[in-house]
């Protein structure tokens, strides 16, 4: 158990055992806020001007944060905001900007995840690796939605609002096939001194890394089944000794949702046959998508955000909701 390694994620838990008749029941969140949460600015030349994805849930300093990644029609970048109640949330600004200078970060620099609590029932607190936060994130060559194929590095901050990032530790052309496109939306956990990159491999020195012989784990599914384009975006957390991997699927028509696999290791999950996170009914604020999980626990209850869409591109809103355990 060497090497993890992939472009997916997974989840776990140790009460209820796979083969139990439900084994989603400890992950569900069926219970929608409906509205976003997050949603993309009004001012002008906002770097979150068009669009709000990927959130990253976490708390730190008695308030909980959220990363999320911000489109201003050139290319990504990414965002903070805050919030007492994980609903009503103030954007505190843009930490991670676009550098024109740079061969990796001209475009897109987009932080998916910082060293947190691996435990399914926390509230995510921060854990500093060599007295400092470390992120991770990866960026696209070219200008555009997702244009390119892009790559993954680690950045650090002393304060969550400056970050100093490091070149690319993973590329797609160092990978194999399936990876040529792009290595996309990483998860870092650090789990018993070894260091978990998902997409990726493992390692202790940060910047090693190995990728694993069975790669992918959690692939794509067949024809005509949920996720027979995407296996996508992990979330991955422990429940006891069980690895859960919340993650996105996209079918063949084109709706992308959020789904659950669980193993006792980070390398052999097994996908739950149910859809944790559905889009919506025509009118609501995920009736095209919802996917990209980012989730805590918070006095009792679960909390799944996910990227809501609704409409049809270029005219499709998107924005960050979020549904729990219990009812509001």
């Amino acid at each position: 158990m060497n090497n993890p390694t992939r472009r997916t994620f997974l989840a776990a838990s140790c009460v209820v055992p796979l083969t139990a008749a439900d084994p989603a029941q400890r992950y569900r969140t069926p219970h929608k806020y409906g509205r976003l949460v997050v949603e993309a600015s009004t001012e002008p030349g906002a770097f979150d001007g068009r669009t709000v994805d990927c959130p990253f849930i976490f708390h730190h300093n008695g308030r909980f944060y959220m990363t999320y990644v911000g489109w201003d029609g050139v290319g990504y970048q990414t965002g903070l905001a805050s919030s007492d109640n994980l609903i009503a949330w103030k954007k505190e600004g843009c930490i991670l900007r676009r550098d024109p200078s740079s061969p990796v970060t001209r475009y897109n620099i987009a932080m998916n995840w910082i060293v947190r609590q691996n435990e399914l029932f926390s509230a995510g607190k921060l854990k500093k690796v060599r007295s400092r936060f470390l992120g991770v994130y990866h960026a696209y060559p070219n200008q555009g939605l997702e244009a390119g194929p892009a790559v993954i590095g680690l950045c650090w901050s002393d304060d969550l609002m400056h970050w100093e990032i490091e070149s690319p530790c993973l590329r797609p052309e160092d990978g194999t096939d399936w990876e040529n496109g792009g290595l996309y939306k990483p998860c870092l956990l650090e789990h018993q001194g070894t260091y978990y990159l998902f997409y990726n491999a493992k390692a202790k020195d940060l910047k090693s890394w190995q990728r694993y012989l069975g790669n992918p784990i959690i692939p794509n599914g067949p024809a005509g089944s949920w996720g027979d384009r995407f296996a996508s975006d992990p979330c991955v957390l422990l429940d006891g000794r069980r690895w859960a991997f919340f993650y996105y699927s996209l079918d063949a028509k084109g709706k992308a949702r959020d789904l659950l696999a669980l193993g006792d290791n980070p390398f052999r999950p097994i996908k739950v046959n149910e859809i944790l996170i559905d889009v919506g009914p025509p009118g609501s604020v995920d009736s095209t998508y919802a996917h990209k999980p980012s989730v805590v626990y918070h006095r009792g209850a679960l909390y799944h955000f996910y990227c809501a869409v609704s409409g049809k591109w270029p005219k499709e809103v998107r924005g960050i909701s979020v549904a729990r355990s219990q009812a509001w």
